[in-house]
């Protein structure tokens, strides 16, 4: 996983409430077994017409947010199912964090361990950030504050997961933290199939 602590770019509004995983990657699309190839599913009812030409009327068609890599968005974000599948899916697209009124725990969690940013933020914060579309949001993971235009927006976060986000942390790489201990014990086993 990427280490994450100072990141700038620009924001996209999609101020919904209650964006489920469901709109965020629609389960037609859940049968790859890898991480890649779902951003171009990502929020896929709203971004296509019936014949898969993009909807023009759709933010993340807008040709001035096709640079955006920080979703701005409503409260309730990734409620539904647990699917991993939607963090997946936003990072393939390009995004790096998404700013809410609050998350679903389940997507909290699955956006944190694989490296995209969960960022609460009260809604007039948010309005704010919103109507920036050609100001560079700047997010400082370490100082929990997301800054444009001249203000400073500070968010909460778990000190693990930041701790994680900020090291580049998996599950993976925090077990094999411990490879040493693992392999002197991995010795210790009798082989049966010797």
């Amino acid at each position: 996983m990427q280490a994450f602590t100072v990141y700038q770019g620009f924001g996209v509004p999609f101020m919904n409430d209650n964006i489920d995983t469901d709109q965020i990657i629609p389960k037609t699309y859940l049968k790859r077994i890898e991480k890649a190839g779902f951003g171009e599913f990502l929020f896929d009812d709203w971004r296509y017409l019936k014949d898969r030409s993009p909807n023009p009327a759709f933010v993340l068609n807008d040709p001035k947010y096709q640079a955006a890599t920080i979703l701005i968005t409503g409260d309730n974000f990734g409620s539904g199912s647990s699917r991993e599948h939607a963090a997946w899916a936003l990072m393939d697209y390009g995004f790096v964090a998404v700013i809410a009124g609050s998350f679903s725990d389940i997507f909290y969690m699955n956006a944190t361990k694989n490296g995209l940013l969960p960022i609460v933020l009260p809604l007039d914060a948010r309005k704010e950030l919103a109507q920036q579309t050609n100001e560079l949001i700047t997010i400082d993971l370490p100082n929990q504050q997301v800054q444009c235009n001249g203000k400073n927006y500070p968010f909460e976060i778990d000190r693990t997961w930041k701790h994680k986000l900020i090291n580049g942390l998996d599950e993976i790489a925090i077990t094999l933290q411990s490879i040493n201990e693992i392999e002197t014990y991995e010795q210790t086993i009798p082989s049966y199939w010797q």
